[in-house]
């Protein structure tokens, strides 16, 4: 039986760059073959359930603005009306899946008894409605930052009952996820930083959370779960600083902990320009180590210094995002998740819709420029040409020689080398060309 939230939207449908219909797809046909696969296997949607449904449209400066039939969001009923919309808008936007933190699902109940009970009877629920659809669970997490007890961290925190705590949560998510048959895990460290050195022992908290992440994965092994486990990268807000500030950051805490073989990255857009990157940059660098997992795709807005978790509207970002995406392999159990929000102002069923539709339509637009891009080869062919010098014999084995051979080999042949253009402007053209 339909919740009525949706009433008068039917579900949305491929009409083609021609359309006119504001919740149609333009450019997104899940079926069109696009380098030997269906767009939607590339692209591997998913849903965000706690901006699209547990979000109410505050800020920090005003409360809620968004009026559902599930507020408020403090008892059990309520959490299944929110995932009974939820599945009808799944069908709506015929997504292939969903992604959640425990609390989107659920509400605290104060203590982790209660919690566990809860979480255990919403994806039951949740796993009922999903034996009638196509939608499945892409990934599933813990919110260990919204409650008061996570305001000093989680794993890192100074208080050894927040650690144990946090385990059990972790624990009870990850069963969660492997009962809904998620394919990833995501371990986001929302507070696992620091507000001031003056009262943080860092090598101690990234001892933590370096064995907390260990048992992580040695708990997957014991379960059988057979996705991914990820983290996910920001560099600040909440806190002044989070350990895991960038790509590269992450990578080196898991080889210094020797996860790298076991953990691989969930990347944000927006979480990249709060780095400083571009999330192409991102990518490139967890792709260069084999660790590009999955994907959260959003935009901040330029003037403003937070997160603003916006959807996507800029093709020419997004095709060389999914350029970096198609040259490590593909997403394999990853995908795209929308960990994006509607603008407060933004208060009806239709706008949430509408949003989805134009993210999905900028990433396929995204994704068949960069498929074309890679198809045509001009950038893989410019790269060669650039580096081709690395190829002769010699240049290879000036890497295996001394600082003392190559010394005397320059003064011998007189190396002088005349500087070569980069070409930068032809090779921004040429993108240009794609998108």
């Amino acid at each position: 039986m339909s919740t009525g939230f949706f009433d008068g939207i039917d579900p949305v449908r491929f009409q083609g760059a021609g359309s006119d219909d504001p919740l149609a797809f333009r450019h997104y046909d899940p079926d069109e073959i696009v380098m030997g696969k269906r767009m939607e296997e590339h692209l591997r949607f998913g849903v965000a359930w706690w901006h699209s449904f547990a979000w109410e449209g505050g800020d920090p400066f005003g409360g809620r603005t968004f009026e559902r039939p599930w507020h408020p969001q403090d008892n059990m009923a309520n959490a299944r009306l929110k995932a009974d919309v939820a599945f009808e808008m799944f069908e709506i936007l015929n997504v292939p899946f969903f992604c959640w933190h425990d609390v989107d699902l659920r509400p605290d109940m104060g203590n982790f008894a209660d919690n566990l009970a809860t979480l255990n009877e919403i994806t039951d629920y949740i796993g009922d409605k999903m034996a009638a659809s196509r939608t499945r669970c892409l990934w599933g997490t813990a919110n260990m930052f919204s409650h008061a007890r996570w305001m000093a961290g989680a794993a890192t925190n100074p208080d050894p009952e927040v650690f144990a705590f946090a385990a059990a949560t972790v624990k009870s998510c990850l069963d969660a996820t492997h009962k809904l048959g998620g394919e990833n895990y995501v371990l986001w460290g929302g507070r696992e930083g620091y507000e001031t050195l003056l009262n943080t022992d860092m090598g101690r908290e990234l001892d933590q959370m370096g064995r907390f992440l260990a048992m992580v994965v040695d708990y997957k092994h014991k379960i059988g779960f057979e996705g991914q486990i990820l983290v996910e990268p920001k560099p600040q807000e909440p806190s002044k600083h989070q350990y895991d500030f960038d790509a590269a950051t992450c990578i080196g805490f898991l080889r210094k902990y020797g996860l790298e073989g076991e953990v691989k990255l969930n990347l944000e857009q927006g979480h990249a320009i709060l780095a400083g990157h571009s999330f192409e940059h991102e990518l490139a660098v967890a792709a260069s180590e084999g660790m590009l997992g999955s994907i959260d795709m959003n935009r901040n807005d330029y003037q403003s210094g937070w997160d603003t978790d916006q959807f996507p509207n800029n093709v020419p970002e997004t095709a060389l995002a999914y350029y970096q995406v198609i040259r490590a392999g593909g997403f394999g159990k990853g995908g795209t998740n929308f960990d994006a929000k509607l603008r407060r102002q933004s208060i009806g069923p239709e706008d949430l819709i509408a949003a989805h539709v134009g993210g999905m339509d900028v990433c396929a637009r995204g994704f068949k420029a960069a498929a074309a891009m890679i198809e045509d080869g001009g950038l893989e062919a410019a790269l060669a040409e650039r580096y081709a010098g690395w190829d002769g014999a010699e240049a290879k084995a000036m890497l295996d020689g001394d600082l003392a051979a190559i010394s005397e080999r320059v003064l011998r042949e007189n190396i002088n080398p005349a500087p070569r253009s980069g070409r930068q402007e032809r090779l921004e053209n040429y993108v240009n060309r794609f998108v």
